[in-house]
């Protein structure tokens, strides 16, 4: 899954130059309202709406904010419909691509989509033309030196996650989302600061491509993770460390 992480990490830097343009703040705003709409707004009891403030919070949307969203999902206060979409395609070299979206006009952002993988000479798909290879894991990121592999192996799969990698860009943790809360709390509790943790769609196997059509796909990857409806985006590209170096060096 380390193909996983490089692409998280992309994410995770590219997320400061966004949030000032208050995009993720609208995303992550949009996250909220809908968990609280579907399981109340009570952080305690509803996993999903703790995970979105969470999120919320790590890209310092104001707790007012957070707060009116909630309201907002749970009908305190008037606020915008969404809904949840899921776009799937095939990008460059066919990689396997599948984004979530939330939309207050299906019929604005379809053809949005679509459009993106037509500009970039790739296709949308019918439903379940990749679904079917991506599966919800929790994963959680840790920064290189935040601690050592046996360590965090140790008291990651006591908390109960699946299973720990390492790269020279860290460490992964994945498992269950049953067991994302628990393993987080757990790693956290030992000191170790967490990077970034999600549940996200994991696929099972992973495609290497060459740099070029790598470079393409990353393009395709960032156009579609910078439409304003799109909420997260996965794929199946795996991107070997020394690749991803040589493209973040441009």
């Amino acid at each position: 899954m380390a193909g996983h992480s490089r692409w998280a990490n992309i994410k995770h830097k590219k997320a400061a130059s966004d949030a000032k343009r208050g995009r993720l703040w609208s995303k992550a705003c949009r996250d909220v309202i809908m968990a609280a709409r579907g399981g109340g707004g009570n952080i305690d009891e509803n996993l999903r709406l703790r995970m979105a403030v969470d999120k919320a919070k790590a890209v310092n949307v104001p707790k007012d904010t957070i707060d009116r969203a909630i309201k907002k999902g749970t009908g305190e206060l008037e606020g915008e419909t969404y809904e949840e979409m899921s776009y799937e395609g095939y990008g460059p070299g066919g990689v396997a691509i599948l984004c979530r979206a939330l939309t207050d006009n299906r019929t604005r952002t379809a053809p949005e989509i679509k459009k993106i993988f037509d500009r970039r000479g790739c296709s949308l798909g019918t439903p379940n033309c990749v679904a079917w290879m991506f599966s919800q894991k929790g994963v959680i990121s840790i920064e290189p030196g935040k601690t050592t592999e046996d360590r965090l192996m140790e008291i990651a799969l006591d908390a109960g996650a699946d299973d720990v990698t390492a790269s020279d860009g860290g460490f992964e943790v994945l498992c269950t989302p049953a067991a994302f809360e628990p393993v987080k709390a757990a790693i956290e509790k030992a000191g170790i600061a967490v990077q970034s943790a999600d549940v996200s769609m994991i696929a099972a196997n992973l495609v290497r491509l060459d740099r070029d059509t790598t470079a393409k796909a990353l393009k395709l990857l960032e156009e579609l993770e910078e439409h304003d409806d799109v909420q997260n985006v996965a794929s199946n590209l795996d991107i070997p460390e020394e690749m991803m170096r040589e493209l973040a060096e441009g």
